[in-house]
């Protein structure tokens, strides 16, 4: 026993030894908010990432080749948890002026949307089992289920998700949610990285009760685990929720109209929706461009998702470094849309040069930049109101955010399959007639979005006088009595070109 607690000793002497620049999120905490209540906050990304990676990805392929469900069925199914994401501005908006007995503003919403995750993942696999036709009940209610499900499903992860960002951006001090952003950023990539891996070993042998345990599974651990990321998280502060005499809350309307008032607010959410849009066009394209066009094996094409998992998460440990050293939030947005033109670029001339390394390394930079550009630009919207529109304005960054997302995605599919259509019938002329031209159309559309993100983003990056200008008043464009807080630090250049 004496012999353990030395080397317990001796090893934990070691560890102090490493200065806390080398380990990546060491520094993330705060006496009022410790690593480990940290972590256990983020635990309700690791569920949104686990019900991602259960929608998007094992369900897609079950129901379509098990299941033998129509794949444009499958795809309205996939698409439908896309109808809520609009809503995630009036759910931020509500959590902000929740009136409530017990004194809590973000915790209700929280638990609503688990509920919500929990119920359509609860009642997901029997519906899709009746939608497969393999029972003797109508295929109509299959498919009345499933839509439920999946509704279900999308507006719990929604709620969930603005909920829980709007109670990690009241927990953490202005200058430390920068880094609190990229630790949540990377716990819902290791959700769903490890819910896709664990998903796949368990479904290797499928069988319809094997299905059904799966995903009954997953509803169970998401209850679980986003009870204990809320234990004890938010006081209970009656007074703060409790409606004063005569007091009346804002209605949602002059709430959003004081949040885009300036035109700041407005230029973020439309470098948001045009960025997204640019980074996710690709994302159902990528890897038959890198088997039709690239002639990679399906093993090799398989790994192109987790280089881009690698590319972002490379990004969230470098946004936490520079935001650490007074790095702004909308000049790193600007960079990642940078490197991801660089990214499309490289993609488009693989095929030309004949090159796989050429594209894995595209790949590997879409991730990268993407990963920048999100972590960014949330980080732009925790910064930018620090009264009592965080919730607003976290939801609206969603919002666009997913709805932007999933309109490309699927005008991503349309397009390379019309232009497609179009070269192989010679409409586009004899030059124009080779198989890649359908995805590079695509790619040059994502380039073209990236440069206009630029555009947009441009203005909004301040010089450091400006950052230390706002951390002490308002800035011009701004109604009386509100405050806009930006990181302060220094930085190289003086002037972004806007």
């Amino acid at each position: 026993m004496n012999t353990v607690t030395r080397l317990n000793d001796s090893m934990a002497r070691k560890w102090g030894l490493i200065a806390t620049r080398f380990l990546p999120f060491a520094d993330v905490a705060t006496r009022e908010l410790p690593l480990s209540r940290l972590l256990r906050l983020s635990l309700f990304q690791v569920t949104v990432g686990m019900a991602l990676a259960l929608l998007n990805g094992t369900l897609n392929r079950v129901m379509i080749v098990e299941l033998h469900v129509p794949a444009w069925l499958v795809s309205s199914m996939i698409a439908l948890p896309l109808v809520f994401a609009p809503f995630r501005a009036l759910v931020g908006f509500r959590s902000d002026h929740h009136r409530s007995a017990l004194g809590w503003k973000r915790v209700p919403y929280i638990w609503m949307g688990t509920l919500m995750q929990f119920g359509g993942l609860a009642i997901m696999p029997f519906a899709l089992i009746v939608l497969s036709g393999d029972t003797n009940g109508p295929v109509l209610y299959g498919q009345i289920g499933a839509a439920i499900a999946f509704l279900l499903v999308g507006a719990g992860l929604h709620t969930t998700q603005t909920g829980g960002l709007a109670l990690a951006t009241d927990l953490a001090t202005p200058e430390n949610r920068p880094r609190v952003v990229a630790l949540l950023y990377v716990m819902l990539l290791v959700g769903t990285m490890v819910s896709a891996l664990g998903f796949g070993a368990l479904l290797e042998e499928f069988k319809q009760v094997k299905l059904i345990q799966v995903i009954q599974g997953a509803a169970l651990l998401t209850m679980v685990l986003n009870l204990i990321a809320l234990w004890k998280q938010e006081a209970r502060n009656p007074s703060r929720t409790a409606a004063a005499p005569g007091e009346a809350r804002p209605s949602f309307r002059e709430s959003w109209r004081a949040f885009m008032h300036g035109g700041r607010s407005a230029r973020l959410l439309v470098a948001v929706g045009l960025g997204s849009a640019g980074f996710s066009m690709q994302d159902v394209l990528l890897e038959p461009y890198g088997g039709e066009i690239m002639h990679m094996a399906v093993a090799s094409t398989t790994q192109l998702t987790a280089m881009i998992a690698c590319g972002a998460l490379a990004a969230f440990v470098l946004a936490a470094r520079w935001f650490l050293h007074g790095g702004e939030p909308h000049r790193l947005a600007a960079i990642g849309a940078v490197i991801g033109i660089f990214a499309f670029a490289a993609v488009v001339f693989a095929d030309p040069v004949g090159s796989q390394l050429l594209f894995r390394v595209g790949a590997l930079l879409i991730g990268f930049g993407g990963g920048l550009f999100s972590v960014a630009t949330l980080t732009a919207a925790m910064a930018h109101d620090t009264g009592a529109r965080n919730g607003l304005a976290l939801g609206a960054w969603g919002a666009v955010q997913a709805s932007a997302g999933g309109l490309a995605i699927g005008l991503g599919g349309a397009l390379r399959d019309g232009v497609a259509y179009l070269a192989a019938h010679g409409t586009l002329g004899a030059v124009v007639s080779g198989p890649s031209v359908g995805y590079s159309v695509v790619y040059y559309i994502e380039i073209v979005l990236l440069f206009a993100t630029l555009i947009a983003i441009g203005p909004l990056v301040r010089t450091p006088r400006e950052r230390r200008g706002a951390t002490l008043g308002t800035t011009p464009g701004m109604t009386p009595g509100t405050r806009q807080t930006t990181l302060p630090g220094k930085f190289g250049l003086t002037e972004f070109p806007g």
